[in-house]
């Protein structure tokens, strides 16, 4: 997938798509240092990171004001999120190295993000109204760590492999959860899953 392909998939205005292409750039050449995503996924940039973080916009909840991407990586989705709108977003990631290459990129950009360089149980709670994850945890974790850092009414959108239902039956065991789920546009054997009402109980699936 080309840049201009993105564009044309998720029809995001000139100037948000000037600023991820800024954020592609400053990716390639930290890469070459730090290993931020797979080195194979990098001739598919486009398609496997950018389109993929992307693909999450439309199906988010409205009147978002507070969302927390847990153990961000490179970014993904959380900075793509930030730059397409979402109005206060913040950055959990353990990795120092890629807590400086989230600033950088935060900062060609013209970004405003929070970073928190730590642990996602240790960091302090967000109260978000929305928490993200993607190819980080079973779900089952996810939860557990999500807990901390959603508030009450809050949304989790996490991006799942084809184990997803295998998951989902494991943290029905523990958590009471309305699931919605969406197809991946990037992998036909991936899903989307927005979670509400987050309890912890038996799942409404």
């Amino acid at each position: 997938m080309t840049p201009d392909e993105f564009q044309a998939k998720t029809a995001v205005s000139r100037e948000t798509m000037e600023r991820l292409r800024a954020y592609a750039e400053v990716l390639v050449k930290w890469q070459a240092r730090i290993n931020l995503v797979g080195p194979d996924t990098i001739p598919n940039l486009w398609q496997r990171h950018f389109l993929d973080s992307a693909q999450v916009f439309p199906i988010l909840p409205p009147n978002i004001h507070r969302l927390v991407d847990m153990g961000c990586g490179a970014g993904f989705p959380g900075l793509v999120l930030a730059i397409m709108g979402v109005p206060e977003v913040h950055l959990i990631e353990s990795d120092q190295r890629k807590c400086a290459f989230l600033r950088e990129a935060a900062r060609v950009t013209g970004t405003s993000v929070t970073i928190h360089n730590g642990r996602i149980e240790q960091v302090a709670p967000v109260a978000a109204d929305l928490v993200t994850a993607r190819a980080l945890a079973p779900l089952e974790k996810l939860l557990d760590w999500a807990e901390r850092h959603l508030l009450p009414e809050g949304h989790c959108v996490f991006l799942k492999g084809r184990g997803v239902e295998d998951e989902l039956t494991v943290a029905a065991k523990e958590w009471n959860i309305t699931c919605e789920r969406f197809p991946s546009l990037t992998d036909p054997s991936a899903t989307i899953l927005h979670l509400k009402e987050v309890r912890r109980g038996r799942a409404q699936l």
